[in-house]
Parts: structure tokens; C-alpha cells; sequence
């Protein structure tokens, strides 16, 4: 059967879909190849959030037509995600070797188009319409193999789409409205998940918080999310819970309880700010103020004291002025994040931030990332040290990926680990003591916990 090779540009989404594509084709009798110039099928999982990630996607794809087309002239490429939903037949346009382009709301459609396209019954395939239920349609994991190599954690996918609109992005044209999951549905899947090895889920979606928000509704004061997230922590032998990416407006007081409350829901919040100036989040369109932000993370460290706290951050946005980029900064030193994912401003098109005045020089953007970046890796050094000499829980997920000697895994606060030690730890739940911190890890020392 033909092999395929599988590149993702992005976010955790794209993660997820790309490993359902994939198991889709494994399933068909279709091989995994890392090597796309010998593959039979080349998909690119593509992003738009950002310019430089179509731009990567677009000369990935030139440079592998280019190699491989004098060696396998029947190969099938394609796109997939979110640039694919965006530009649509302009693709093939644009790149005559692209043979496929298949939207965000029709991965479940791939592996058939890819059939056709083998087989020469189709040629040129777009597929990007809205297809209703399709959130429902990805499933598919990639749990096969030898036990020692099985994923312990998984993302679970719980809706598609995003109604928030915010100034500078273009995901509600490339994802479409909010389409949310039933929760038995997703309770349905973690349980299968569970029998299969896997120990923590990840509940993903583009705007996690507004799960099922009319589909479900609210009941005995508690959200969608929150009952979701009550229905999933009842399942035997999960042992964490996890969730991306959320927005301020969702962090109610029903689920800030249930950090205190779910002992599975892991003290760990990913809560993107994007600014620390009410004026920059009102032309951002984000709803919500600095105070409000504050306030969140502060009943959160109430709640669950220790918990780990990163953000996203958009440096270089329209108008950004010097005190509106101080506000950020300040921000930041108020807060103490653990770590940030700091972006540098890329216009999108027929995003309403494309079209304000006093876009900022890309010079003036990058010295802003800098200085940001600079902060946030001071404040970072800081808190890791904190955690050397402490004893912490981690699930061990597998060889760390930069020393395959290693063995690595996650603390419930979201701090990677790295200690000596075999694949017999894998998937285990070990107590570490912390010896020493490097940028962003913590390492932990094998003797404490008898390894040898």
C-alpha cells in the first residue's frame, strides 16, 4: 500500500486532526513514512494565524514538488487546515503539482479523496464546504505499537469553530461558527482512550471555555465546560485532566471552583491576554480588562495555590503605542507567568486589524518581541528555581526528546521533567525530586526514587 508523509503547522488542533488523518489511512491499509521525499502521499496540515506559517507551509510543499515529481509522477500532494479552507482552489493555482485541498470541516474526507486521486477516478480535488456534524466525525487515535511506545496523553477534540471575532485573526473564517460535541460523545471517546493506555486527556478546542454553550446550556449554575469536564473526571482510571486553549470571558466562577474541587483537573492554566492595555484589548475586540485578568488569575492561586500560569501575548499590534506596550510589560511582572507564548503582529487579510492605520514597522516589532521575550524568560528562571529541592508528581510520557538516553514526563503544573532512567517508566506515575532547573525544564534526580 502507498506510504504517507504528514507535516502540521500550528496548534494543538491541527495536532489532532493530523493524527485522526492519519490513523484514517492506517486504517485503510495506507504506512506512515518521516521521509517525504519518498512518499506516495505528502498532506501539509496548514496554519493561517500567522503569515510565516502559510509561507513555510507554501515552500515546504514547492520544494517537495519540485524533488519528487521527477521521481513519482503519480504521488499525491495535498493541503489540509486552515490555510486550505482560507485559499481554497488558489492553492492549485498556485502550486499545478498540489493535487488536494481539503477544509477544516472535511479532514473525514481524506483518505477517500486520496483514494479517488490513487486510483485516477478525481484530479484537482477541493473540498472545502461546511458539512454539518462535522465536529463530530474525528475519532480516530494513533495508539498502536509496542506498549512501551503507546502515548499516555492525548488531545480530545470537543467542538470546532469560534465566535469570538477577535480584531486580528481569521480562524472564525477558517474553522467557521462554534459547533460543540454531545458530552457522552466525549466521555465516550476518554473511556475508549483509557482502555487503551492513555492516563491524561487534553479537552481541545479553538475557544475551550465556550463549549456547548447552546447546545447544552447552563445547569445548576455550572457551564457546559464545567459539566463536561465533571462527566470526563468520572471516568475510572483517567488520571488528569488538561484543557486548550481557553478565553478570559470563560473563566467563570464555576470553574474556577472546579480547580479546587476535581482533584483529576490539573493545576495548570493556559489563559491567552494578548495585552495588558484596555485600550489595545478593546481594538482587539477581546472583552474583558486588565483588572479582570488579574482578578482571574488571582481567585485561581486562591483556589489552587502553585497552580502554573501561561499566556499568549501579541506584540506590534495596530497602533500599539509606547505606553500600551508598557502596560503589557507591566503586566507581565505583575502576573509572574510561568511562561508566555509571545507573537509578533501579522496582518491577515480580511481581518479588520489589516485595514487600521499606524501598522508599526516590522523593526519596531521585533525590538518589542525582544524585550518581551527577555522578560519573560527572566521571570521564568525565577519561578523554575523555585521548584528545585521539591518532590513532584510526574507522568512519564516517553524518551526526552532531546537526549533518547533520558526519559521525560509533565508535573500536574505543566513543568517538564527529565531524568536518567529506562522505557520501563513509561506511562508511570513517579515522584521526582528536583535537583536542578535549566531554561523552561526541571530535571530530577534517579536516586531519590530508586531507578537504579
Amino acid at each position: 500500500m502507498p506510504s504517507v508523509f504528514i507535516k502540521t503547522y500550528g496548534c494543538q488542533m491541527n495536532e489532532r486532526d493530523s493524527e485522526a488523518v492519519a490513523a484514517q489511512l492506517v486504517a485503510k491499509g495506507y504506512s506512515m513514512t518521516a521521509d517525504a521525499l519518498t512518499a506516495d502521499v505528502i498532506l501539509l496540515n496548514t496554519c493561517s494565524v500567522r503569515d510565516a506559517a502559510e509561507q513555510k507551509a507554501l515552500g515546504k510543499m514547492s520544494h517537495v514538488a519540485g524533488q519528487l515529481r521527477s521521481k513519482n509522477r503519480k504521488a499525491v500532494l495535498g493541503f489540509m487546515g486552515c490555510m486550505a479552507q482560507s485559499r481554497g482552489r488558489e492553492l492549485i493555482d498556485k502550486l499545478p503539482d498540489v493535487d488536494l485541498v481539503v477544509g477544516t470541516q472535511k479532514f473525514h474526507r481524506t483518505a477517500d479523496h486520496i483514494g479517488d486521486l490513487l486510483a485516477g477516478r478525481a484530479g484537482g480535488v477541493v473540498d472545502t464546504g461546511e458539512e454539518k456534524g462535522s465536529e463530530a466525525t474525528i475519532r480516530e487515535h494513533l495508539l498502536n505499537g509496542a506498549s512501551d511506545k503507546r502515548p499516555v496523553t492525548s488531545f480530545v477534540s470537543i467542538m470546532q469553530g469560534c465566535n469570538q471575532f477577535c480584531t486580528f485573526c481569521i480562524v472564525p473564517d477558517t474553522r467557521g461558527r462554534e459547533r460543540s460535541r454531545s458530552i457522552d460523545d466525549i466521555v465516550s471517546e476518554c473511556r475508549e482512550l483509557v482502555n487503551r493506555g492513555v492516563r491524561e486527556v487534553t479537552l481541545l478546542g479553538q475557544i475551550v471555555t465556550s463549549y456547548g454553550r447552546r447546545e447544552i446550556g447552563e445547569r445548576d449554575g455550572k457551564s457546559a465546560f464545567v459539566q463536561l469536564i465533571e462527566a470526563v473526571h468520572g471516568i475510572d482510571g483517567l488520571d488528569r485532566i488538561r484543557f486548550t486553549s481557553p478565553h478570559p470571558k470563560g473563566y467563570g466562577d464555576d470553574l474556577i471552583e472546579a480547580y479546587g474541587r476535581l482533584a483529576k483537573l490539573c493545576e495548570s492554566a493556559h489563559i491567552p491576554v494578548q495585552s495588558g492595555s484596555d485600550a489595545m484589548l478593546k481594538r482587539m475586540h477581546r472583552g474583558y480588562t486588565r483588572k479582570r485578568f488579574l482578578e482571574i488569575v488571582g481567585k485561581l492561586r486562591a483556589v489552587r495555590p502553585g497552580i502554573g500560569v501561561t499566556t499568549d501575548i501579541i506584540v506590534g499590534f495596530p497602533g500599539e503605542t509606547e505606553e500600551e506596550f508598557e502596560a503589557t510589560m507591566s503586566l507581565c511582572r505583575e502576573v509572574q507567568f510561568d511562561n508566555a507564548f509571545v507573537f509578533k503582529y501579522s496582518t491577515r487579510r480580511d481581518t479588520p486589524a489589516a485595514a487600521m492605520e499606524n501598522q508599526l514597522p516590522r523593526e519596531l516589532i521585533e525590538q518589542r518581541h525582544a524585550m518581551v521575550l527577555a522578560v519573560i524568560n527572566e521571570m521564568g528562571a525565577r519561578r523554575y528555581e523555585k521548584f528545585v529541592g521539591k518532590t513532584m508528581e510526574v507522568l512519564v510520557e516517553g524518551p526526552s526528546r532531546r537526549n533518547a538516553a533520558r526519559m521525560e514526563g509533565r508535573t500536574r503544573c505543566n513543568k517538564i521533567v527529565v531524568f536518567d532512567g529506562g522505557n520501563r517508566f513509561h506511562g508511570e506515575l513517579m515522584e521526582l525530586k528536583i535537583t536542578r532547573n535549566g531554561s523552561f525544564t526541571l530535571y530530577g534526580d534517579p536516586a531519590i526514587v530508586n531507578l537504579n
